[in-house]
């Protein structure tokens, strides 16, 4: 597994380990010394830049706590003494009761098909040679990417399946801010996000919540370019060790990501068609009549604007890292790169 090393000093080391990372933020929000940093998570969620979720300022203030590492629910950080990670129950990660699968199992498949993290695998699934109408085989769940959404509980036929949420929190979304370009839901780590199907005529919000697939992460939250989304943490579930004051630090605002890209453009290969601009959220929020399509009729534009045929950008400051321009752009002439962070 990849590993990124964040900082080291003496015998200690903070290490980061991007592919188990769900962007979520929690190690941010509760770093007393404000050394970690995320940005771009809607963008990195959709690969849309080259990058990870979490980075580290150089400022060197960090003095090794171990916050971070204990509140990560997925274990995608870790402090590690003389090359050995610290790993007890008073970190998250750990005292999380594992995803289990039971001797109940029919081994029908359900689970497989809904887990958002493709964490779960059939092995050696044939029929019964005892002359009974039943499956026989292996269910394992990889404990390495499961993120205890619960899915796999809900659809087992037979309750086989046992399972711990990290988190019990509030959700909300301003329908109203909302501009629909999907980025929670492309983000989202438990597929706790949805576009409802709708009839002709009628009315639907923008995005549904699943309440009961919610890990109450904030990784939605972090992705949002108009901070639609909020995400509060009222409680840890698992019981571990020092979680007081980790639920302290939860319940404070967590801060708005940090601007870690920059939109870059290639003016040659620009149509000039207006898409990037009329489907930008930020563009949407600041003018609805832009996002219906009325891209000629307004002057101004608050990030993305078509200038004698090729795009322009705005205000580079106000842009939300979603990337759904470079998404929509026909010849890719419009993409983000990784800003650095100091």
């Amino acid at each position: 597994m990849l590993e990124v090393l964040l900082e080291s000093r003496d015998d200690k080391s903070q290490v980061y380990l991007p592919e188990k990372c769900i962007g979520c933020g929690t190690c941010v929000q509760v770093c007393p010394k404000g050394e970690l940093v995320i940005g771009s998570v809607g963008a990195v969620a959709r690969g849309l830049i080259e990058k990870d979720f979490i980075e580290k300022r150089k400022s060197g203030a960090c003095v090794f706590c171990a916050m971070c590492a204990r509140v990560c629910p997925t274990g995608a950080l870790e402090v590690r003494v003389a090359g050995k990670a610290q790993s007890d129950e008073s970190y998250l990660n750990k005292a999380l009761k594992p995803t289990t699968v039971s001797d109940m199992c029919v081994h029908c498949g359900l689970c497989v098909e809904v887990c958002p993290q493709a964490c779960i695998e059939q092995k050696w699934r044939h029929l019964a040679d005892d002359g009974s109408l039943k499956l026989v085989g292996k269910t394992l769940v990889d404990l390495n990417r499961c993120v205890h959404c619960g899915w796999c509980a809900s659809v087992c036929p037979v309750g086989a399946i046992t399972f711990e949420k990290p988190f019990v929190g509030e959700f909300f979304r301003d329908d109203n801010v909302c501009q629909a370009c999907r980025t929670c839901i492309h983000t989202c780590p438990a597929n706790a996000l949805f576009n409802k199907e709708w009839k002709k005529g009628e009315i639907v919000e923008k995005v549904t919540h699943r309440k009961d697939a919610c890990i109450y992460c904030g990784a939605c939250a972090q992705a949002c370019p108009v901070r639609a989304i909020s995400v509060r943490k009222t409680a840890i579930v698992p019981q571990m060790k020092g979680k007081g004051a980790l639920e302290k630090r939860l319940s404070l605002p967590a801060p708005w990501p940090t601007l870690t890209s920059i939109l870059k453009t290639d003016e040659e290969a620009c149509l000039g068609c207006g898409n990037c601009v009329i489907a930008c959220p930020v563009n949407a929020l600041a003018d609805p009549h832009l996002a219906a399509g009325h891209l000629n009729l307004l002057e101004k534009k608050a990030l993305l604007e078509v200038v004698n045929g090729r795009v322009s950008i705005v205000d580079q400051q106000v842009c939300g890292s979603c990337a759904t321009c470079s998404m929509i752009c026909p010849v890719e002439a419009i993409w983000l790169e990784r800003r650095e962070v100091v």
